[in-house]
């Protein structure tokens, strides 16, 4: 994510310059060194006494630095939370907001602090991706003119622990960039060190990350590279020890490149992914920069608009079961095509169980899932697409597209 001024597409096209590089990219990451959760999800704390964070039917999704006259438009496919305001906030950005119903994690400036008795205002939000290289301006003109060093990670650790002292009742969030999990981004700036996120992560109660893999100009074949979304989201569940709650930046317009936009099975690919490997929270980052700048540029596009709220929807639906404990090692995939591993997130809510299921790779692939502990002839739901599956010996098998999803219910 970042913070547009009037510069927006002129700093889309040098952060892009900044990342381009001949290394071509690696082929998935080992799961060996980042499993997947064993506790899922981190609940919120209880000094958090302001928003619905503990509401079991509360699945976080947002959308970033949008403006409060299109809250009803991003309503109406399923956001329920805005992530910063531009110059903000103000008395009449929390205005709107609230009669909206619409809850809001914003800057901790001198508006936002004397709202502490309201709900409006959940949580704060720290300075974006610190750790990328930061934009100079020219003090006179205001122009870009050049990037310099990422923002210390002490310091952002120490911002954290001053907005945590002016305001205990509210969770701070910190979005990091790409670098997490490319190791090849020079966008870091000069200074810029891989183990500093040893330090970042401490800068934040809840953790997030953003790379745009099909957008990305950094990544050689974007849209063969989404699983570097789950691949940052499970550095940000190790560096930090799996104590912080991780939530998830997406894409789903072409942002700064006119050239790729996902698709709809990419867009709901990248947020199952998130949600499998630990995200309990998602954010689509809706502006677009080119071919021109609009604010809420998901809205010029209907297939990738009926994507995000097909997938909003979906989630919604499943949110008291996704806020429930997971169940590791109740299910385990042994998929057909070695090069094309299943990732799985197993619940058991309500007297069912949910399988949760991802195709790691653009290849196509079956699937034989195993499930424990259920009726070796149970019959498996496949929910939203209308169909069932036998079980036979406590498992089925089904097939998966390129970046398939599918997700299972088990009825007892």
């Amino acid at each position: 994510m970042v913070r547009w001024g009037p510069m927006q597409a002129l700093a889309v096209l040098v952060i892009c310059a900044l990342g381009i590089n001949s290394q071509e990219t690696t082929r998935p990451y080992s799961t060996d060194a980042w499993p997947l959760p064993d506790s899922h999800p981190v609940r919120p704390e209880a000094a958090w006494t302001h928003g619905p964070w503990r509401d079991p039917g509360f699945f976080p999704i947002a959308v970033w630095l949008q403006a409060p006259h299109n809250v009803a438009r991003f309503q109406a496919i399923g956001v329920n939370l805005y992530l910063g305001l531009w110059q903000g906030p103000t008395e009449e950005q929390l205005a709107a907001l609230e009669a909206a119903g619409m809850p809001v994690i914003c800057d901790q400036n001198a508006v936002g602090l004397a709202h502490c008795n309201g709900d409006t205002i959940i949580g704060w939000l720290q300075q974006d991706e610190p750790d990328n290289a930061q934009a100079v301006h020219d003090p006179d003109t205001g122009e870009l003119t050049g990037y310099g060093p990422p923002v210390r990670p002490d310091e952002v650790v120490a911002r954290y622990e001053r907005m945590r002292t002016a305001d205990p009742a509210r969770p701070v969030l910190l979005n990091l960039g790409q670098g997490l999990a490319n190791e090849a981004w020079i966008g870091r700036g000069s200074e810029g060190r891989p183990e500093d996120y040893d330090t970042y992560v401490r800068g934040g109660d809840i953790l997030s990350f953003d790379i745009y893999p099909v957008t990305n100009g950094s990544l050689p074949d974007g849209s063969q590279a989404l699983w570097y979304v789950p691949k940052g989201l499970d550095r940000l569940r190790s560096l930090s020890g799996d104590e912080r709650i991780i939530w998830s930046v997406l894409e789903c317009t072409h942002i700064g490149n006119a050239n790729a936009i996902a698709s709809p099975a990419e867009i709901r690919a990248q947020a199952w992914m998130s949600i499998i490997h630990g995200a309990t929270g998602l954010v689509w980052f809706v502006h677009e920069f080119s071919p021109q700048f609009i604010e809420a540029g998901l809205f010029e596009h209907p297939e990738q608009t009926e994507a995000v709220a097909s997938v909003n929807a979906e989630v919604t639906a499943l949110a008291e079961v996704l806020n429930s404990p997971s169940r590791p090692g109740m299910a385990t995939s042994e998929s057909a095509e070695a090069a094309v591993p299943v990732d799985l997130l197993c619940k058991e809510h309500g007297g069912s169980v949910y399988v949760f299921a991802v195709a790691m790779e653009g290849q196509p692939t079956e699937v034989r899932i195993q499930v424990q502990g259920v009726a070796p002839d149970a019959t498996v739901e496949v929910l939203g697409e209308g169909r069932t599956l036998a079980m036979g010996d406590g498992a089925f098998t089904d097939r998966f597209d390129g970046w398939g999803v599918h997700l299972y219910r088990i009825k007892p």
